[in-house]
């Protein structure tokens, strides 16, 4: 039985259009890794650039609705679009937009026609890409417990408070945040959610260093921030889902963040780890042979090979669930805590492989050009972000109804 995914001659041809179309928009050195601080602005605009010419097209976000900006495209077609994006290195969008991919999905279901109209276009065409603000010192895994205040003046609300773990380089010019908006309610009854121009007074960004790495467009960077409000004037028109109805609304962000999202339909990230894991098994010669020629080797490649196709099928799996609109209940949270648990494993399964080099980037010594060395360290660290992995058990036993005389239903998504 022959089980290759065949195209139509349709389709066939879009994809000669998309891949004739990058092969002469894509910088040749777009994944280059930066050597200053003025070259990684340089690379950093260029993919900007990159973006707002693929957002012309309806190619930035090409299953989002025509009428707002988005390409209005069909699976089949989107598919495509992300097969020849990997093909040359990128995602899409090709550059950090956690807070684009998530926050217009957020507004497509709690947005009044107004805001949609208001504030998706920007994003989809590339010309507005925004952060995610949700962490906070006093609320992390208990995001109900955000103290970030915001407090209404009129036509405009005032914002307070402290944001942590929240983006990438380079600054957003839209961020999404959950704030409280009436401390007397009870928890869950006391947020609300905000669209908020990144450039507003009042707003300062504090880098993070930290021991993980994050992803720009395909590119790995190392760096998070801290956003302080500090007295921050907002339009009453950015509120979206209503004062006090943001607990909601972040379901649906969050229920987009653990496990429905369009972009990682194809597992474009756990193919390559697996394909530089593989590569170097087969360049690397140890006792007179390559690495690949030993059976435990060959062993633990096959399950590493499982472990990040079952990643992806369950990503598959939940996708189609939303385009169907099929009903959902624990399968985002399930397909995020088995992506965390993954990673965590990776670490041990690839030292075992590869041994110290694993553990160094060093241009001499470091395996696969430093990629590895980074995957030893987002591993641990990728347990925590989007929601811990205890978290999403909580949320499963929540969902399937443990401890509880009703299960606890999905966030919206449609």
């Amino acid at each position: 039985m022959d089980f290759e995914i065949r195209y139509t001659p349709e389709q066939e041809a879009f994809r000669q259009e998309v891949r004739a179309w990058l092969a002469e928009h894509v910088p040749p050195d777009i994944n280059k890794t930066p050597e200053s601080p003025e070259e990684a602005e340089r690379l950093y605009q260029a993919r900007r650039a990159l973006g707002r010419a693929l957002g012309a097209r309806g190619w930035l976000f090409p299953m989002a609705p025509k009428e707002y900006g988005g390409g209005g495209m069909d699976l089949d077609q989107a598919i495509i679009l992300l097969e020849e994006a990997d093909r040359v290195g990128i995602s899409l969008p090709p550059f950090y937009d956690t807070g684009g991919i998530l926050g217009s999905g957020t507004i497509l279901v709690w947005g009044t026609e107004e805001q949609k109209r208001a504030f998706l276009p920007p994003i989809y065409r590339g010309e507005v890409r925004a952060w995610q603000l949700l962490s906070e010192p006093s609320a992390g895994s208990d995001l109900a417990n955000v103290k970030t205040r915001a407090v209404r003046d009129g036509d405009t609300y005032v914002i307070t408070g402290q944001k942590i773990f929240v983006g990438s380089d380079h600054g957003a010019e839209g961020l999404f945040t959950l704030t409280c908006t009436d401390p007397d309610r009870p928890r869950h009854e006391n947020l609300s959610w905000f669209w908020i121009d990144g450039r507003s007074p009042g707003i300062t960004i504090q880098p993070m260093d930290l021991w993980g790495g994050s992803s720009e467009g395909g590119q790995q960077v190392g760096r998070k921030n801290i956003v302080f409000f500090d007295q921050v004037r907002v339009p009453a028109f950015n509120l979206i889902g209503g004062e006090n109805n943001g607990w909601r609304v972040a379901s649906t962000h969050l229920e987009l963040e653990h496990g429905f999202g369009f972009t990682r339909v194809l597992g474009t990230r756990a193919r390559r780890l697996w394909q530089q894991v593989y590569d170097y098994c087969c360049a690397t010669i140890r006792d007179g042979r390559p690495l690949v020629a030993d059976p435990a080797v060959r062993d633990r490649l096959a399950q590493i090979y499982i472990r990040l196709e079952i990643q992806r099928l369950f990503e598959t799996r939940n996708f189609w669930l939303v385009s169907a609109r099929q009903p959902r209940s624990y399968e985002g949270a399930q397909a995020s805590y088995y992506r965390k648990m993954t990673g965590l494993w990776l670490t041990r399964a690839i030292a075992e492989i590869v041994g110290p080099f694993a553990f160094t980037n060093d241009p001499e010594w470091g395996a696969a050009e430093g990629y590895l060395e980074l995957q030893q360290r987002d591993g641990v660290c990728d347990v925590h972000p989007g929601g811990t992995a205890d978290i999403q058990k909580v949320v499963m036993a929540r969902r399937i109804g443990i401890g509880r005389a009703e299960p606890e239903r999905a966030g919206a998504l449609a």
